[in-house]
């Protein structure tokens, strides 16, 4: 792995852990195992070196959400695999951590890729609603938007509740809550 890239994961786990003001540039170096030079060889800052990660972890997340989303399985099964990936949920979302950072929220090209993902997942998860609502698996009544972003905002709240408690009990128990609303009823699915 070179240098350049060395600096991006660094920085990724750095921002995770320590958020922007937190993660010092020497700190960043030390992690990558490079030296002042090389970094500033390859960003002409620490915002630039932070966009770079920032970006990193948008890509990553996008990926994360698409193999659920773009895989086999009727509209509700890719969304209750999306939510039920495998993920880290004690330390939450890397994005959805930098929402809370001044500093990122301050800066506009910082906090453009953080929005912007969130965005794109609000309207992958409206794509397979708007494909579930068309194959008759949910409510013709129900609001595409507004479902998209009660998914996102329940992984996200779901990880901030299992950070407060130190379990992912409450992530699950969140999952299995959204889930059971989303899914027809029997009486439904039966014609009654």
């Amino acid at each position: 792995m070179d240098a350049r890239e060395r600096l991006i994961k660094s920085a990724q786990a750095l921002l995770w852990e320590r958020g922007y003001v937190g993660t010092s540039p020497k700190a960043i170096q030390q992690l990558a195992g490079v030296g002042q030079g090389s970094m500033y060889h390859h960003f002409s800052s620490k915002s630039d070196l932070a966009l770079a990660a920032i970006e990193r972890c948008a890509e990553q997340i996008k990926s994360f959400a698409e193999t659920s989303l773009s895989g086999p399985g009727s509209a509700y099964e890719r969304i209750e695999a999306f939510m039920m990936q495998e993920r880290k949920v004690l330390q939450g979302c890397q994005l959805g951590r930098l929402t809370q950072d001044p500093e990122i929220v301050a800066n506009p090209d910082l906090h453009r890729p953080v929005d912007q993902t969130f965005g794109w997942l609000r309207h992958r998860l409206a794509e397979v609603i708007v494909q579930g609502k068309e194959r008759g698996e949910f409510d013709s009544c129900l609001n595409v938007e507004d479902t998209a972003a009660a998914i996102a905002g329940m992984v996200q709240g779901g990880y901030v509740l299992a950070r407060a408690a130190g379990t992912d009990t409450p992530y699950y128990s969140a999952v299995r809550g959204m889930l059971a609303m989303l899914k027809p009823s029997r009486n439904k699915e039966n014609g009654d």
